[in-house]
């Protein structure tokens, strides 16, 4: 059955659909057509999933743009449901701690709307400058404070979303605490599309910590970096941030400009206190743990403007990245005491499968970003990045990790999750999706493989 003549939002300019094709995977946007369809508000994402369902047409609910796995690309056939329309902070009560926004919010909107009543919302995403609340909530993002403060789902209590067919649910709750009923929200978060589509997001905040104090330390081997992350680990205040950056990712930085790490060292570590009244004394005492665990050299801030200038390079470490052509920016997550041995045995399959590969991650969390690069004009090149991230997966599940520990699944890696759940759990999960979706037209071929 043919969908209406045309849906409320749709765009069929050419060029601008051609932008809301894709995400910021390496995933093909579809040879053929789709509907585009810019949200402005809950009527129109109401609309849109009534007809959808009403004649079968799959839906790819979509937010910035800003995800790695693939789970945003345009369906041939189908229907990209943009909400970065629905944006905005609506409401902002310092006093039970919460902010309700659009899913279309940019992610440092809702922080610095935060800040100004002296509150923090803590997710942190690499791409906080541009990512979604919405999106961070499909994919259960974290980012460089989750050593701290957890993930994505530590911070929402609620949502607004918009079912298969029309319904709108609200999940969660306002209130400090709330055990009514199954918790339903934390079903949403992560879920990445294939359930609801996201329309209101409640989410919790926390007083506003002081100006972060950063540490860097350098280190001639990948064992000492590790007897520094467990140091750190074990501290009894332990940092707001501990990032790792290998000898490879230095190099790309500095390539791209002079941001002060030096050219011999195997690994870099950041490590960052936002502890009220403690920043100083962290910070040394990092450094202290830092040298005994093997550090030739550690630099510490004297102050919050200082503070960034040492963590400038871990900013631009993507952008560096990318003057080195096509590449899989991976998410793999294991002990954190294994981190830098699971650097190690990467490098030693990528080696064996002649693909170039650049580590760098959240030390503090045990979850690692390995850069597999390819040349996006020969085949067998992305074939052999694609097989070598196959074995990291698999020294990742052998180590006790996981396939992902913030990117999501999307639709590259539908194919491994059955390594990490095994086959009966997919079946277990899919008769749970479709409670929710019984047509099966949210997402399809996303998180699940076919």
């Amino acid at each position: 059955m043919p969908l209406p003549t045309r849906l409320p939002g749709q765009v069929d300019d050419p060029d601008i659909k051609a932008t809301y094709a894709a995400d910021q995977s390496i995933a093909a946007p579809p040879v053929g057509d789709f509907t585009l369809v810019r949200a402005r508000d809950l009527a129109d994402v109401v609309e849109v999933l009534t007809e959808a369902q009403a004649h079968g047409t799959p839906i790819v609910p979509q937010g910035a743009r800003s995800g790695r796995a693939g789970g945003a690309v345009a369906i041939e056939g189908g229907i990209v449901l943009n909400v970065m329309g629905l944006a905005g902070v609506i409401d902002l009560d310092e006093v039970e701690g919460i902010a309700v926004c659009g899913p279309g919010t940019v992610t440092a909107d809702l922080k610095a709307a935060a800040a100004g009543q002296g509150l923090f919302y803590p997710p942190d995403p690499a791409s906080v400058a541009y990512c979604s609340v919405g999106g961070n909530v499909a994919t259960n993002a974290g980012g460089l404070c989750c050593v701290k403060y957890g993930v994505t789902a530590d911070h929402v209590r609620g949502l607004q979303v918009v079912l298969a067919g029309g319904e709108v649910v609200r999940t969660g709750r306002r209130t400090a605490k709330g055990v009514a009923g199954l918790d339903l929200t934390g079903l949403f978060v992560g879920s990445e599309g294939t359930l609801g589509v996201v329309t209101e997001v409640v989410v919790a905040l926390q007083p506003a910590p002081a100006a972060a104090l950063t540490a860097l330390a350098t280190f001639d081997s990948l064992d000492a970096a590790s007897r520094g992350i467990v140091a750190l680990r074990r501290d009894p205040h332990r940092p707001s941030m501990a990032e790792l950056l290998d000898a490879f990712s230095i190099a790309a930085v500095q390539r791209l400009g002079d941001y002060g790490f030096p050219a011999d060292c195997a690994a870099v570590l950041l490590v960052q206190s936002d502890r009220a009244g403690h920043t100083t004394q962290d910070v040394q005492r990092y450094a202290e743990l830092l040298a005994a665990a093997g550090a030739t050299e550690v630099a510490v801030a004297d102050d919050a403007a200082e503070a960034e200038a040492l963590m400038a390079g871990r900013r631009v470490v993507s952008t560096a990245l990318e003057g080195y052509g096509a590449r899989m920016v991976e998410d793999v997550c294991v002990p954190v005491r294994r981190l830098t041995e699971l650097i190690e045995r990467c490098r030693a399959v990528c080696r064996t499968r002649g693909v170039e590969v650049a580590f760098s991650g959240h030390a503090g969390d045990g979850n690692l970003h390995p850069s597999l690069f390819f040349d996006a004009a020969d085949p067998v090149s992305r074939e052999r990045a694609e097989a070598a991230f196959g074995d990291i997966v698999d020294l990742a599940l052998a180590m006790g990790g996981t396939i992902t520990g913030e990117h999501g699944v999307g639709s590259l890696k539908a194919p491994w999750l059955v390594r990490e759940l095994g086959e009966s759990e997919i079946r277990r999960q899919q008769r749970v999706k479709a409670v929710f979706d019984p047509a099966g037209i949210l997402n399809p071929g996303r998180v699940y493989p076919p």
